[in-house]
């Protein structure tokens, strides 16, 4: 496996977990009505966005590159 397509496997897999991360903090969220629920829950899926952004950017980048 190439460092480019373990790159891509990586992210993707960080993409996930902060997606699960704030999902699982908003149902939390809506049953204790706690603030920091809500910080952490927007803040798990900001960085899914901007994870989701920065794989698009590394893809452009790097896309006359095997994935072998």
């Amino acid at each position: 496996m190439s460092l480019k397509a373990f790159h891509i496997v990586f992210i993707i897999a960080s993409v996930l977990l902060s997606f699960g991360v704030g999902s699982l903090e908003l149902s939390r969220y809506q049953e204790t009505r706690v603030a920091m629920d809500l910080w952490f829950g927007v803040g798990g899926c900001a960085a899914g966005v901007g994870l989701i952004a920065y794989g698009v950017y590394f893809l452009k980048k790097l896309k006359n590159i095997s994935y072998l």
